[in-house]
């Protein structure tokens, strides 16, 4: 019963934080839109260098989590 209670939780936060986030989508194609090429290239270089920092730290805590474990079965 609780596993049903927090799939139906994830579920609702969701959908309900989904229409925020298009929103936030539609302002920035407006913006490249009334733009040239060199903008639409540096929206997306700045997504890119924005995404790609969460990926490294998770990625660097995943490593550091398995040199401990390694180091802890010797």
């Amino acid at each position: 019963m609780c596993k049903n209670k927090t799939v139906f939780s994830l579920l609702f936060l969701v959908i309900l934080t989904s229409k925020n986030s298009f929103s936030q989508c539609a302002m920035c194609k407006a913006v490249v839109e009334n733009g040239d090429i060199s903008m639409a290239e540096g929206v997306n270089n700045g997504i890119t260098y924005l995404m790609i920092f969460p990926y490294i730290l998770v990625g660097g805590l995943f490593y550091m989590i398995y040199k401990h474990k390694k180091s802890a079965k010797n």
